[in-house]
């Protein structure tokens, strides 16, 4: 479509950033914001060791008998971000929760608490030498971390195992002489569990893709319409600190058993991730038993990616961040009746779907059954209470083939049923706004001929991805990289 042939020079530009604004969705660009869950709300982007970028789940596809989770926190590290490399928080608990039941409320949850050693403080150097082992004396600043995973059961009754302690992260990537061989030193950091299954904490390269610089220069898509390159990944030659953990999914479904057909009723599970920092409360002298009392207090939370960012307006994106899925019935009116999708159509032109109030007519069921509730047959529990969660079907066997575009594009095993690494959710946003995915739940209705060539012009990552655990791509080198 020729654009300023048909709207003319102005409203052309208009109807671009119109555009553009509906990108938002798969974007973040609202004011604070940046793309996935990149420092997604005001408070949370003062506090980046807390700050989950993004969260995965699937189904490994080298064994099939498990499953995968990721969740990735503190955005943009500069890789030569010396001498005080990047880590986890000690004081904050990181937490990968699953509901197996639909009721949103967590049935088990793999927690992780982080402890830092310096083992010489006369020096500034992070390492004293070349770090050959996780082990070795010239790695000065180090960390380790243990797993405990809780259970719920049905009738309330909470019970935790340890099952995995004083597990070694390695070193940040710091450089040739520094980390000369830093694939194995990863590769010495994933650690069995005792109940089965496997565990890494550490740095890799951000796995998200996007470009940032084009969509924060007044929301501009370089090439339109989006899905035949010509973006800028915002993201290239960036880290992320990395928690990824294989477990079988016999250890997740809520019968304890293999799920054999999609339509089970232990096939799907409700994933995400949280962090918690520790409320300190002091009590008068007359109370002491009260004194150092302390309780957890959630200041991040992420499920499917670009939620808070967008759909979830400024004034109320810090209270999403403390709140739980149970409660998301609060939220479900900015997803079934998106502000954009009416400036989409009004400015651009777009046929976008019909949208109303939640729970009318003509709210954007669509988005509610990839947001809230799952997609009948495929990511929806047979009981289930709206909430925000990366929903996966356990029964969705790996594929030979995966697109990018995943259920989209015809391949089940796609977001959003869960999300694998290489999942484009950023176009997949962009055009489900548009009305890409409407037809699924209206087949009368035929989407806008753009509707499925919307996206950012960048469709995959900038490092491969490796193809066993735990699947991300090595983090870049400080000593290598080039400087953003």
């Amino acid at each position: 479509m020729n654009v300023t042939k048909k709207y003319g020079a102005d409203l052309a530009l208009k109807a671009t950033a119109l555009l553009l604004s509906v990108a938002t969705l798969a974007f973040g660009v609202v004011m604070q914001t940046n793309a996935s869950s990149h420092r997604e709300a005001p408070s949370i982007s003062g506090d980046p060791k807390a700050d989950a970028t993004d969260l995965y789940a699937f189904v490994s596809p080298d064994k099939k008998d498990t499953v995968t989770l990721i969740a990735n926190y503190l955005p943009f590290e500069e890789p030569g971000g010396g001498p005080n490399f990047y880590s986890f928080d000690d004081n904050v608990l990181y937490e990968i929760k699953i509901d197996n039941n639909g009721d949103a409320v967590e049935d088990i949850s793999y927690q992780f608490r982080f402890k830092t050693k310096v083992m010489n403080p006369n020096t500034f150097l992070y390492n004293t030498g070349p770090i050959t082992s996780l082990t070795d004396t010239d790695y000065n600043v180090r960390q380790s971390y243990t797993v405990t995973k809780v259970m719920t059961s049905s009738k309330g009754k909470v019970t935790s195992e340890v099952v995995a302690k004083d597990v070694p992260t390695p070193p940040s990537n710091v450089g040739p002489k520094s980390t000369p061989d830093y694939k194995d030193l990863q590769a010495a950091a994933i650690k069995p569990l005792s109940t089965g299954g496997k565990v890494f904490a550490g740095q890799s390269d951000d796995p998200f893709f996007v470009d940032l610089g084009g969509l924060f220069d007044l929301l501009t898509i370089r090439k339109l319409p989006g899905n035949d390159g010509g973006g800028v990944d915002g993201l290239k030659g960036y880290n992320v600190q990395s928690i990824a953990i294989q477990v079988p999914i016999t250890d997740v479904t809520k019968d304890g058993k293999m799920p054999t057909v999609t339509t089970g009723a232990n096939a799907v599970v409700g994933v995400w991730t949280t962090s918690s920092r520790a409320s300190m409360k002091v009590m008068g002298k007359s109370d002491k038993k009260n004194d150092n009392s302390k309780k957890w207090v959630q200041v991040s939370r992420l499920g499917a990616p670009l939620v808070n960012e967008v759909v979830i307006p400024l004034g109320n994106k810090d209270k999403w961040n403390a709140s739980k899925p149970a409660n998301d019935a609060q939220f479900a009116e900015y997803v079934a009746n998106p502000e954009l999708g009416g400036l989409l159509k009004a400015l651009y032109g777009i046929k976008v779907p019909p949208q109303g109030a939640f729970g009318s007519s003509t709210q954007r069921d669509d988005l509610i059954a990839i947001f809230l509730t799952g997609i009948p047959d495929l990511t929806k529990p047979g009981q289930v209470k709206p909430a925000e969660l990366l929903r996966l079907n356990l029964a969705v066997p790996p594929t030979a083939s995966p697109k990018a575009l995943g259920v989209l594009a015809g391949d089940n095993q796609g977001y959003p049923n869960g999300r694998r690494l290489a999942d484009d959710v950023t176009d997949i946003s962009i055009q489900a706004v548009a009305g890409a995915a409407y037809p699924l739940f209206h087949s009368t209705f035929t989407p806008d001929a753009l509707a499925s060539k919307l996206g950012d012009g960048v469709d995959k990552n900038d490092a491969n991805f490796r193809s066993s655990f735990p699947y991300l791509a090595l983090p870049w080198s400080g000593f290598e990289s080039t400087p953003h």
